[in-house]
């Protein structure tokens, strides 16, 4: 996953607001570190494209096995997208 230099995260889990590419990051890697089974599966997206900005609003659920059972957790999430040359980064997140 590419990020770009400045964007913002905010978790509901946490009241810290993550702005830099390190803590986004961090969050990702972080998640399937403590549920090292946890997947994530898109559903529903729609996608919107402004020029060289790009945002994606939908929901996923993530499921990972805690005791032998699995587990799964339903969330709505928005992305918002810059476009660098012929990448797009993420420079916003929200779940």
């Amino acid at each position: 996953m590419k990020t770009a230099p400045s964007f913002s995260l905010q978790l509901i889990s946490r009241s810290c607001l993550r702005a830099d590419r390190a803590a986004l990051r961090d969050y990702f890697v972080t998640a399937f570190k403590v549920l090292p089974s946890l997947k994530v599966t898109f559903g529903e997206q729609l996608i919107r494209v402004y020029g060289s900005t790009a945002v994606n609003t939908g929901y996923y659920t993530f499921s990972y096995i805690k005791d032998g059972e699995t587990e799964t957790l339903p969330a709505r999430y928005s992305f918002t997208f810059v476009k660098e040359g012929e990448n797009w980064m993420i420079v916003d997140h929200h779940s």
